[in-house]
């Protein structure tokens, strides 16, 4: 069963999820971020290809020729047909196809409409019996 991971107050959003994407990026885990719209997956490719100095992280479009050989894919697209091991959702619903993923990822800001979207988001895993694990951002070094 999918364990969902809260990473809760974050004052960017998109800067934990580069963090996170760094990060699995590096265990060489597939990930899939899954993005509200393509105007946001626009920013986190950006901030993917510019965020460190020192690496780039391979990522790509759901649809790219690149695809099948990329281990990061960035998309606003509703669906997913490949490797299904870490999926980070920032949009404000679950997504239908989570439940494929050993892993879910939600990223929560401190703004409130963001907060209540968490929560609704939390109690909806929850009362379905998934495996809830949160962690607090401003604890990061």
């Amino acid at each position: 069963m999918t364990v969902v991971d809260f990473y809760h107050s974050a004052s960017d959003r998109l800067a934990v999820v580069a963090q996170l994407v760094a990060d699995e990026a590096q265990a060489r885990t597939p990930i899939r971020v899954l993005t509200p719209d393509a105007a946001t997956t626009d920013r986190l490719d950006h901030l993917l290809w510019t965020a460190r100095a020192t690496g780039f992280f391979p990522h790509c479009r759901m649809d790219s020729a690149l695809a099948p050989a990329t281990p990061v894919w960035i998309d606003h697209r509703l669906d997913h047909a490949g490797p299904a091991v870490v999926l980070v959702n920032l949009c404000d619903e679950p997504p239908p196809f989570f439940s494929r993923f050993e892993r879910l990822v939600e990223v929560v800001t401190t703004a409130d409409a963001d907060v209540l979207a968490g929560r609704q988001r939390f109690r909806y895993y929850r009362e379905r019996g998934y495996e809830l694990r949160t962690h607090d951002v401003r604890t990061w070094t």
